[in-house]
């Protein structure tokens, strides 16, 4: 008798970058006594669990194409599922939160080092045909990266506390120091800079460089990250030593408030052109990023290992941040334009 062919009808997280799971529900997924195989392109996955309807696959290195099959090792397969999937495009780097793109699509990104740690490069640029350039050079402990209106790069220093404005070429010039343990930078519409102090404060300096305290937190373990919503309030995260962590608010008026609880150490966040928040972050016992909609509903959207951060590109990618990689996720969004 002829086994059934397996049927995929859910694949979930979307996405998933190299490390990764994707937990496949359907039926027929296995025949027998016989152990599936699961295709993702021409790579094989690894089985972490299979059952006749639920298998889970973790994406091996060197997957470039999301076609998902199921072959039930008894002469069936299963129609392809079509993935994400996150196709690396720099490596041997150290970033510790967001990337940074600017307005023509060129990726920044840290090369942060260990506490004190002077490294050979600071900041590294990726242009339109992913290739990977020096571009900062001396800056100890680059952390918080953003980049202006006029498409000038803004890095932070937790060593100095200093945030630095750097040229399109490379040139860089102290733009406000004094910020303590400076880490996640960002600006709103009008221009202002808010620069998260670790130890508990974050600051916002006006494009004339006038410096308030903006408001006061908790302090964190590791960093402040920032992003603006469209909503005018300054959404923060900063991991403590809770595995049950929360996206705070600010709004503009100071006053903090929780957003979303239920994150495992969220680290890097920012918005969609639709407004959805994207937080790096482990969730439901998976590590990844974490969309969070405006009816504040939370799902796991891409599934990958030591991811610390990411950012929507004007090419409606998004670009993915590990501690030591950056990947490419074609989802068709772009950045939240602020007003």
């Amino acid at each position: 008798m002829a086994a059934s062919r397996p049927l995929i009808r859910v694949v979930e997280p979307p996405a998933c970058i190299p490390g990764g799971e994707f937990h496949v529900r359907g039926s027929h997924l296995t025949a027998r006594s016989e152990r599936p195989e699961v295709l993702i392109g021409d790579q094989t996955a690894h089985l972490v669990v299979g059952s006749e309807s639920y298998l889970v696959a973790r994406v091996s290195e060197g997957t470039t194409v999301g076609e998902l099959v199921v072959d039930n090792r008894v002469g069936a397969s299963s129609e392809p599922y079509f993935c994400g999937i996150g196709i690396q495009i720099a490596e041997g780097i150290h970033p510790v939160a967001n990337p940074a793109v600017d307005q023509r699509g060129y990726i920044y990104s840290t090369m942060s080092g260990s506490r004190g740690q002077k490294t050979p490069v600071a900041v590294y640029s990726i242009d339109l045909n992913y290739s990977v350039k020096p571009h900062v050079a001396d800056l100890m402990n680059a952390t918080g990266l953003a980049v202006d209106r006029d498409g000038l790069l803004y890095v932070s220093s937790r060593y100095d506390g200093v945030v630095y404005q750097v040229s399109p070429s490379g040139s860089m010039n102290t733009f406000v120091e004094g910020m303590g343990v400076a880490t996640g930078i960002c600006f709103d519409g009008a221009g202002n800079l808010y620069v998260g102090d670790r130890s508990g404060t974050i600051f916002k300096v006006s494009p004339d460089r006038q410096i308030f305290v903006f408001a006061t937190m908790e302090q964190s373990i590791a960093a402040y990250h920032l992003a603006f919503g469209a909503d005018g309030y300054l959404y923060v995260t900063g991991p403590t030593t809770s595995s049950f962590d929360c996206v705070h608010r600010i709004s503009p008026s100071g006053e903090v408030e929780m957003y979303y609880r239920g994150l495992g150490r969220p680290q890097g966040l920012a918005f969609d052109s639709e407004g959805n928040l994207y937080v790096a972050a482990s969730f439901g016992g998976s590590r990844g990023i974490v969309r969070i909609d405006e009816g504040r509903k939370a799902e796991l959207f891409v599934s990958g290992p030591n991811i610390v951060g990411l950012a929507f590109s004007p090419s409606r990618a998004m670009i993915v941040a590990t501690n030591n990689a950056l990947y490419r996720l074609d989802v068709q969004l772009g950045p939240l334009e602020l007003e």
